[in-house]
């Protein structure tokens, strides 16, 4: 009987691991292009976001999930980008949506990106920090990857952790923790407001703008409907990205972390009063970190 109780639970774990597998494989499989496709393609694992002015290009993973470690490597519009948004983000569907966003905002030639943040719960958002990248975005690919996990959100870029927003639910602040997203990336025209606040427009002359992307990885849980909330919130070896390691960042990247914040961080909604008339969001006044 013992033996049989071990064999079970064996079984259990083999399943529950094959439930969160790693979607590891090419763009090509991982992912379809949602809207756009008349210019531009999918080639193995290498997608050209494409934007003229006929149109932008999207494209979104085929699975959905709950918590995990999502990762791009990406290669942005050079030259003059200004008016243009390249954005990689999980969301789900509906007006109360959950939402984890990086968007890069283009600029004129010479002047940096903006890499943008935020984070939607059940459909609201404002919870906005912005970054000058230390590098030149265009120049090669770089690696951006989302971790989500019951605990927190981190951003990181080529591993340098820029943003927390942890999960204070215990505390009646809302996290995204109940709806499985999907990962999305698109090219688009955004000359309204993306480039010092819609000053600076689109240079059509310098079209077909393309950025492009590699490696897509979503080492991830797999939404199954609501069971999942419960299945891939468990720190099992299975879900690695939920065990007791990913609950704090280490002091080697807090270090790194207080670096680019110091360094770069250009908006950050916490710090925001005005915006908020005083009362501000009730997390901020919470370590993040």
């Amino acid at each position: 009987m013992a033996c049989f109780r071990v064999l079970c639970v064996a079984l259990f774990l083999s399943a529950f691991a094959f439930h969160s597998s790693t979607v590891n494989g090419s763009i090509i499989k991982s992912m379809y292009i949602s809207w756009g496709a008349q210019h531009t393609a999918i080639e193995g694992d290498d997608l050209a976001l494409v934007l003229d002015q006929s149109s932008g290009t999207g494209a979104q993973s085929k699975k959905t999930f709950l918590f995990g470690n999502i990762e791009m490597l990406i290669k942005f519009v050079p030259g003059n980008s200004a008016g243009t948004v390249t954005a990689y983000y999980l969301s789900s569907t509906g007006d109360k949506h959950d939402e984890i966003d990086f968007e890069f905002l283009g600029n004129s030639s010479g002047q940096p990106y903006t890499l943008h943040t935020n984070v939607y719960i059940q459909g609201v958002g404002n919870r906005e920090q912005q970054f000058y990248p230390w590098f030149d975005p265009s120049a090669d690919y770089h690696n951006y990857t989302i971790h989500w996990n019951k605990n927190a959100i981190v951003w990181y870029v080529d591993g340098i952790p820029l943003r927390v927003f942890r999960n204070y639910e215990s505390k009646g602040i809302p996290y995204p923790s109940q709806q499985g997203m999907r990962v999305y990336t698109s090219l688009w025209n955004a000359d309204e407001w993306a480039t010092r606040g819609g000053l600076v427009k689109t240079d059509w002359n310098s079209a077909p703008f393309i950025a492009r992307i590699r490696n897509f990885r979503p080492r991830a849980c797999f939404w199954n409907g609501p069971v999942s909330i419960s299945q891939c919130s468990l720190p099992s070896p299975a879900n690695w990205w939920n065990t007791p390691a990913f609950n704090q960042l280490s002091a080697a990247k807090m270090g790194q972390m207080n670096w680019v914040r110091n360094n770069y961080m250009i908006y950050d909604y916490c710090k925001d009063t005005k915006r908020f008339n005083g009362v501000m969001p009730a997390e901020c006044s919470l370590p993040q970190f």
